[in-house]
């Protein structure tokens, strides 16, 4: 007979998200519950948590289906178009969206659907989508983030994976007032399961402070 909370919690999510989130808030927990274990599964597909017996997954606000229960687990986020400056030395910088079409842009390849990324941006209520070209596709995020850092083009990525480079000026940042505020980074889970004591916990934890912004 147990009295503290025990057992795996299995995860489904991706790597920039447990780096920045997931660890940091979780460590604490699982000092203080030596009983309680975590499975992380990075995956940037749409993972089946039901069939693939995970507690939970993450995932941006805006791509979760409506049967589950989404919990926000940090801030809204925003998109970022950058290159190097050596890049744009040799290039000029686009001024809209459809100027990416001239560009040597990262890709990325879908996990799920197969297809390429299409580039989404909105500005005063329009929508413009584009499809890029150049010499590079990735299926994550991290190869696109040194390719651009190493010249080879234009990528397109949450901000929060780019900040530090921006910050210290080895990214340009272009077409900002593009990239509109969306919901970001949510745990979800079934809503017909019921919690264990264990998630319970992990929940708790996770959750963002949305009056406090963290």
């Amino acid at each position: 007979m147990r009295d503290k909370p025990a057992g795996t919690v299995r995860i489904t999510c991706g790597d920039n998200i447990m780096h920045t989130t997931l660890l940091p808030k979780l460590m604490p927990l699982l000092r203080e519950h030596p009983d309680i274990n975590m499975e992380f599964d990075m995956s940037y597909g749409f993972r089946d948590i039901v069939a693939d017996r995970f507690d939970a997954g993450v995932r941006m606000g805006n791509t979760i289906d409506k049967d589950m229960i989404a919990v926000p687990i940090g801030p809204p986020l925003r998109m970022a178009v950058v290159a190097s400056p050596d890049y744009f030395a040799s290039n000029p910088i686009p001024k809209t969206p459809h100027d990416l079409m001239m560009h040597r842009c990262i890709n990325q390849r879908m996990p799920t659907s197969g297809g390429l990324y299409v580039w989404d941006f909105s500005r005063r209520g329009k929508q413009v989508n584009v499809r890029v070209d150049g010499p590079l596709i990735f299926n994550t995020a991290p190869p696109q983030v040194d390719a651009a850092l190493a010249g080879l083009g234009i990528t397109l990525l949450p901000e929060d994976e780019l900040s530090p480079h921006i910050e210290e000026g080895r990214l340009v940042r272009v077409l900002e007032d593009w990239c509109q505020p969306f919901a970001g980074y949510h745990l979800y889970y079934p809503s017909r399961r019921q919690p264990s004591p264990a998630f319970s916990l992990v929940l708790q934890a996770l959750r963002m402070d949305v009056k406090a912004g963290r």
